[in-house]
């Protein structure tokens, strides 16, 4: 099979998929679920059948033309390689956890159909070569944040989710701005024509502003720690899979590989991360709901990714590009470790928790295995990853950054550790249905702690995609 059509199975099948589930849903809620584990394997099949390829150094692509003389674009790269398999793979984990939690809840011909929405447009954008496609994907994910966070209904997830969406939106919006000045630049949207093209800095800031937003970066942040009223397979999803990568994968293609920008924006841009660092860290340690402390250290781990992507060096880059995989594994499981705690415990307060090692063991060890990675402890693959960043950045003359993220790996393992020891460890202080969770759930939380620790044991073999990529 050409590259040419994995790359339109990849993208249209959990596009144009996801409107088929609230049919089958209403038939049978088992092939509801088999057509979106389905729909979203597909693509990673897809991806992961480009990846021969893409390490030969070869770049499959297809073109297709529209009308007014435009056109849609697609094309496999590293880059977008190494973010589809990521985000595929955590998705599907956290499509069967959700087989566990959500099968109490109404409104699953919705969820399963903008979940998988949601992979698509992450698809569409990750393998798209044209600007306005990627904006239009960029909506996209919005809109479904919007309606997942909101997913309960009630007053208050209602105006998070509408938050959340006005933050997103109006952030890509000015950067949809910045996108029309670089049409009226160059006289195109296809980013394989402008290749090198140096951009005003106006234009930069515009497009930072829907980037910092998608991120979740200070004082963009709030909207994230309280998409927390969501269910657990929504915050996962959130936060480790798709939504906020999609802001640091942007900044990668954008400013990494496509356009030259002026040297300033590998201070500035730095800068910013390393506050939202220190800032969100702080927070991460004053909390005491378990989803919200969760919530703030992605808001912080987000900076150590976008301080690789935007340091101007190909070792912090390599870096960042290892830790959003390092952060999708165990961020997703550590979200979904919490979904567990909370749907035994019906409560979110870690003050009202203690004791659990005993009950649910498999659980604490598979949060204390994902915890480990985003702490950065050897051999785990988010110690890798941070020590590749904090390395370029030291190597690129910014020492002082370096310190300051130095710092911000403390407090990762400080509020890690506070969470850990709160939750699972101490005196039992709940009741009887403090247990593990459905097997499914269970399962899932451990592929994804054993995943955080064999990424790293077998480091070289996602450094060898991130290599190419920053190349």
């Amino acid at each position: 099979m050409s590259g040419a059509v994995l790359l339109l199975i990849c993208v249209l099948t959990p596009l144009c998929g996801s409107f088929l589930l609230p049919l089958a849903g209403r038939r049978n809620g088992r092939v509801r679920l088999a057509l979106s584990l389905a729909f979203v394997g597909v693509s990673l099949l897809c991806s992961l059948l480009l990846l021969p390829g893409v390490l030969r150094g070869e770049t499959a692509s297809v073109r297709v033309a529209l009308p007014l003389g435009l056109s849609f674009g697609l094309a496999a790269d590293a880059l977008a390689v190494f973010m589809a398999v990521t985000s595929t793979a955590v998705a599907c984990v956290i499509l069967v956890y959700s087989c566990g939690y959500m099968k109490e809840y109404e409104n699953l011909n919705e969820f399963y159909m903008v979940v998988v929405l949601f992979l698509g447009a992450m698809m569409g954008l990750v393998y798209t070569t044209n600007l306005i496609a990627m904006y239009g994907c960029w909506e996209i994910s919005s809109v479904c944040c919007w309606r997942l966070i909101g997913f309960y209904r009630d007053d208050d997830c209602v105006k998070r989710g509408e938050k959340a969406y006005l933050i997103t939106v109006g952030g890509a919006l000015v950067m949809l701005v910045g996108f029309i000045g670089i049409y009226a630049q160059t006289g195109t949207f296809e980013m394989t024509a402008m290749k090198g093209a140096k951009l005003p800095d106006w234009i930069v800031f515009a497009i930072l502003a829907g980037i910092l937003s998608k991120s979740a970066t200070f004082p963009l942040d709030s909207w994230l720690p309280d998409a927390g009223v969501a269910p657990s397979p929504v915050t996962s999803l959130l936060h480790a899979a798709v939504l906020v990568k999609i802001g640091v994968y942007a900044y990668a293609r954008l400013f990494g590989i496509t356009f030259a920008v002026d040297s300033k924006f590998t201070v500035i841009v730095p800068a910013i991360a390393a506050v939202s660092a220190l800032v969100s860290a702080g927070a991460a340690l004053a909390a005491n709901d378990i989803k919200r402390v969760i919530a703030y250290s992605t808001v912080s781990q987000l900076a150590f990714i976008l301080l690789g992507v935007s340091a101007g060096n190909t070792v912090a880059l390599e870096g960042g590009l290892l830790y959003i995989l390092a952060h999708s594994v165990g961020k997703g499981g550590l979200f979904l470790c919490a979904g567990i705690v909370e749907h035994r415990l019906h409560t979110k307060d870690i003050t009202k928790m203690g004791g659990l090692i005993r009950t649910m063991p498999l659980t604490a060890a598979a949060f204390l295995l994902c915890a480990a990675s985003i702490m950065g402890i050897p051999p785990f693959c988010g110690y890798f990853a941070k020590f590749l960043v904090i390395d370029g950045i030291v190597r690129s003359g910014q020492t002082g950054l370096g310190i300051v993220f130095l710092i911000g790996a403390v407090m990762t393992i400080l509020y890690l550790t506070r969470l850990f020891v709160k939750v699972f460890l101490g005196k039992p202080v709940c009741g009887p249905d403090a247990k593990e969770g459905t097997p499914c759930m269970v399962a899932s939380v451990l592929v994804l702690g054993a995943l955080s620790l064999l990424l790293g044991i077998f480091i070289h073999v996602p450094s060898v995609l991130a290599l190419l990529a920053v190349r």
